[in-house]
Protein backbone atom coordinates (compact mmCIF):
# COMPACT_ATOMS: atom_id res chain seq x y z
CA UNK A 1 0.00 0.00 0.00
CA UNK A 2 1.47 3.23 -0.97
CA UNK A 3 1.45 6.58 1.15
CA UNK A 4 -2.14 7.37 0.93
CA UNK A 5 -4.92 5.39 1.95
CA UNK A 6 -8.60 5.71 1.95
CA UNK A 7 -12.23 3.90 2.24
CA UNK A 8 -15.94 4.32 1.55
CA UNK A 9 -17.89 3.21 4.30
CA UNK A 10 -21.26 4.21 3.28
CA UNK A 11 -21.42 5.43 -0.48
CA UNK A 12 -22.80 8.41 -1.46
CA UNK A 13 -25.38 8.91 -4.44
CA UNK A 14 -24.24 9.82 -7.39
CA UNK A 15 -26.76 11.95 -7.79
CA UNK A 16 -25.49 13.76 -4.83
CA UNK A 17 -23.87 17.29 -5.12
CA UNK A 18 -23.60 19.01 -1.95
CA UNK A 19 -21.61 19.70 1.24
CA UNK A 20 -19.94 17.41 3.56
CA UNK A 21 -17.86 17.59 7.01
CA UNK A 22 -14.35 16.97 6.84
CA UNK A 23 -12.84 15.43 10.38
CA UNK A 24 -10.00 15.09 11.66
CA UNK A 25 -9.86 12.49 13.50
CA UNK A 26 -7.61 12.49 16.48
CA UNK A 27 -8.48 15.14 18.91
CA UNK A 28 -11.67 15.94 17.39
CA UNK A 29 -13.92 12.74 16.88
CA UNK A 30 -11.32 10.46 19.17
CA UNK A 31 -9.24 11.53 22.19
CA UNK A 32 -5.48 12.51 21.21
CA UNK A 33 -3.09 9.97 22.67
CA UNK A 34 -0.12 10.39 20.39
CA UNK A 35 -0.13 8.09 17.43
CA UNK A 36 -3.30 6.41 18.53
CA UNK A 37 -3.24 2.65 16.41
CA UNK A 38 -4.74 0.64 19.50
CA UNK A 39 -8.03 -0.33 19.73
CA UNK A 40 -7.82 -0.80 23.25
CA UNK A 41 -6.83 3.10 23.55
CA UNK A 42 -9.64 4.51 21.73
CA UNK A 43 -12.19 6.53 23.09
CA UNK A 44 -14.64 8.68 21.40
CA UNK A 45 -14.76 12.18 22.95
CA UNK A 46 -18.01 13.37 24.65
CA UNK A 47 -21.02 14.79 22.00
CA UNK A 48 -18.98 13.24 18.99
CA UNK A 49 -20.78 10.62 18.03
CA UNK A 50 -24.03 12.30 18.66
CA UNK A 51 -22.74 14.95 16.49
CA UNK A 52 -21.72 12.45 13.92
CA UNK A 53 -25.63 11.54 13.97
CA UNK A 54 -26.67 14.50 13.95
CA UNK A 55 -25.45 14.98 10.23
CA UNK A 56 -26.18 11.53 9.18
CA UNK A 57 -29.38 12.74 10.08
CA UNK A 58 -29.09 15.78 7.99
CA UNK A 59 -27.85 13.64 4.93
CA UNK A 60 -24.25 15.54 5.19
CA UNK A 61 -21.63 12.89 4.50
CA UNK A 62 -18.81 12.74 6.78
CA UNK A 63 -15.44 12.27 5.83
CA UNK A 64 -12.55 11.67 8.09
CA UNK A 65 -8.86 13.30 6.62
CA UNK A 66 -6.17 12.20 8.81
CA UNK A 67 -2.71 12.38 8.92
CA UNK A 68 -0.85 9.11 9.77
CA UNK A 69 3.01 9.90 9.55
CA UNK A 70 3.23 7.29 12.73
CA UNK A 71 2.65 4.64 9.97
CA UNK A 72 5.55 6.46 7.38
CA UNK A 73 7.76 6.48 10.69
CA UNK A 74 7.08 2.74 11.69
CA UNK A 75 5.46 3.32 14.86
CA UNK A 76 2.50 0.68 12.82
CA UNK A 77 1.08 -0.85 9.95
CA UNK A 78 -1.71 -0.23 7.83
CA UNK A 79 -3.39 -3.29 9.32
CA UNK A 80 -2.98 -1.35 12.24
CA UNK A 81 -4.74 1.58 11.16
CA UNK A 82 -7.49 -0.71 9.73
CA UNK A 83 -8.02 -2.07 12.41
CA UNK A 84 -8.22 1.21 15.23
CA UNK A 85 -11.04 2.41 12.14
CA UNK A 86 -12.99 -0.52 12.55
CA UNK A 87 -13.00 -0.24 16.13
CA UNK A 88 -14.07 3.11 15.82
CA UNK A 89 -16.83 2.26 13.17
CA UNK A 90 -18.56 -0.36 15.61
CA UNK A 91 -18.22 2.32 18.03
CA UNK A 92 -19.87 5.08 16.57
CA UNK A 93 -22.94 2.33 15.35
CA UNK A 94 -23.26 1.90 19.08
CA UNK A 95 -25.00 5.71 19.27
CA UNK A 96 -26.94 4.97 15.86
CA UNK A 97 -23.61 7.35 13.59
CA UNK A 98 -21.56 6.26 11.16
CA UNK A 99 -18.53 7.89 8.70
CA UNK A 100 -19.08 7.72 5.49
CA UNK A 101 -15.51 7.50 4.72
CA UNK A 102 -12.02 8.05 5.74
CA UNK A 103 -8.97 9.26 3.65
CA UNK A 104 -5.19 9.31 5.82
CA UNK A 105 -1.85 10.04 4.57
CA UNK A 106 0.94 8.14 5.90
CA UNK A 107 3.98 10.53 4.31
CA UNK A 108 6.51 12.52 6.91
CA UNK A 109 9.66 14.44 6.29
CA UNK A 110 11.08 12.51 8.80
CA UNK A 111 10.12 8.75 6.68
CA UNK A 112 12.02 6.44 4.96
CA UNK A 113 11.29 4.92 1.45
CA UNK A 114 7.95 5.47 -0.21
CA UNK A 115 6.57 7.24 2.44
CA UNK A 116 9.37 9.44 2.75
CA UNK A 117 7.70 12.90 1.42
CA UNK A 118 8.80 16.79 2.44
CA UNK A 119 5.69 17.92 1.43
CA UNK A 120 3.00 15.52 0.00
CA UNK A 121 -0.06 17.03 -1.82
CA UNK A 122 -2.11 15.34 0.53
CA UNK A 123 -0.50 15.61 3.93
CA UNK A 124 -1.97 18.57 5.98
CA UNK A 125 -1.83 21.32 5.84
CA UNK A 126 -1.85 20.32 1.97
CA UNK A 127 -5.54 20.08 0.73
CA UNK A 128 -5.16 16.75 -1.58
CA UNK A 129 -7.48 14.47 0.42
CA UNK A 130 -10.50 16.66 0.43
CA UNK A 131 -9.71 17.26 -2.67
CA UNK A 132 -9.69 14.15 -3.45
CA UNK A 133 -12.31 13.16 -1.28
CA UNK A 134 -14.87 15.68 -3.21
CA UNK A 135 -13.78 14.48 -6.46
CA UNK A 136 -14.86 10.58 -5.48
CA UNK A 137 -17.91 11.50 -3.39
CA UNK A 138 -19.47 14.36 -5.46
CA UNK A 139 -18.72 16.83 -2.96
CA UNK A 140 -19.32 20.74 -3.05
CA UNK A 141 -16.53 22.08 -1.78
CA UNK A 142 -17.33 25.72 -1.25
CA UNK A 143 -20.40 24.66 1.09
CA UNK A 144 -18.62 22.21 3.01
CA UNK A 145 -17.08 22.41 6.32
CA UNK A 146 -13.79 21.41 8.38
CA UNK A 147 -13.15 20.63 12.00
CA UNK A 148 -9.71 20.36 13.34
CA UNK A 149 -7.44 21.27 16.85
CA UNK A 150 -4.21 22.09 14.86
CA UNK A 151 -3.09 25.18 12.25
CA UNK A 152 -2.45 22.25 9.59
CA UNK A 153 -6.47 21.11 9.64
CA UNK A 154 -7.18 24.78 9.40
CA UNK A 155 -4.93 25.51 6.17
CA UNK A 156 -6.06 22.38 4.75
CA UNK A 157 -9.81 23.73 4.97
CA UNK A 158 -9.06 26.59 3.45
CA UNK A 159 -6.68 25.68 1.07
CA UNK A 160 -9.20 23.59 -0.40
CA UNK A 161 -11.92 25.87 -0.51
CA UNK A 162 -14.64 25.02 2.33
CA UNK A 163 -17.13 27.07 3.27
CA UNK A 164 -15.93 27.32 6.95
CA UNK A 165 -13.48 25.95 9.21
CA UNK A 166 -14.12 24.89 12.84
CA UNK A 167 -11.09 24.67 15.32
CA UNK A 168 -12.36 23.54 18.16
CA UNK A 169 -10.25 23.19 21.95
CA UNK A 170 -9.98 19.52 22.16
CA UNK A 171 -7.25 17.56 20.88
CA UNK A 172 -4.06 19.86 21.04
CA UNK A 173 -7.00 22.74 20.71
CA UNK A 174 -6.38 24.22 23.52
CA UNK A 175 -2.73 24.05 23.58
CA UNK A 176 -3.00 25.93 19.69
CA UNK A 177 -5.62 28.37 19.80
CA UNK A 178 -3.53 31.21 19.78
CA UNK A 179 -1.88 30.35 17.25
CA UNK A 180 -4.52 29.33 15.24
CA UNK A 181 -5.91 33.29 16.29
CA UNK A 182 -2.49 34.65 15.38
CA UNK A 183 -2.02 32.94 11.99
CA UNK A 184 -5.70 32.97 10.63
CA UNK A 185 -6.18 36.45 11.77
CA UNK A 186 -9.28 38.34 9.39
CA UNK A 187 -10.13 35.20 7.86
CA UNK A 188 -13.85 34.88 7.59
CA UNK A 189 -13.79 31.57 7.16
CA UNK A 190 -12.31 30.70 10.03
CA UNK A 191 -14.35 30.16 13.07
CA UNK A 192 -13.79 28.80 16.72
CA UNK A 193 -15.70 26.95 19.65
CA UNK A 194 -15.57 23.87 22.27
CA UNK A 195 -15.95 20.97 20.50
CA UNK A 196 -17.46 18.65 17.22
CA UNK A 197 -20.58 18.93 19.17
CA UNK A 198 -20.92 22.89 18.81
CA UNK A 199 -18.94 22.94 15.45
CA UNK A 200 -22.53 21.13 13.78
CA UNK A 201 -24.72 23.31 16.03
CA UNK A 202 -22.69 26.33 14.42
CA UNK A 203 -23.20 25.02 10.88
CA UNK A 204 -26.45 23.34 10.68
CA UNK A 205 -27.64 27.29 12.72
CA UNK A 206 -25.30 28.78 9.79
CA UNK A 207 -28.36 28.99 6.84
CA UNK A 208 -28.01 25.55 6.08
CA UNK A 209 -31.10 23.41 4.82
CA UNK A 210 -31.73 20.33 5.13
CA UNK A 211 -31.46 18.89 1.78
CA UNK A 212 -35.36 18.44 -0.09
CA UNK A 213 -33.74 16.10 -3.21
CA UNK A 214 -31.25 13.11 -3.36
CA UNK A 215 -29.30 12.32 -0.22
CA UNK A 216 -26.37 10.24 0.64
Amino acid sequence: MNGVYHRIYSPVSSQYRGPAFFLDRDGVLVEETGYLHRPEDLRILDGAAEAVLTLNRAGIPVVVVTNQGGIGLGYYSWSDFEALQEALALKLLEHGARLNAVWACACHPGAAGEFHAENHSHRKPNPGMLLEAATELNLDLSRSWMVGDKPSDIEAGLEAGVRKVFHVLTGYGDQTRHEVKEAFRGHSQVAYCADLRAAVALALGDGYRALENKRP
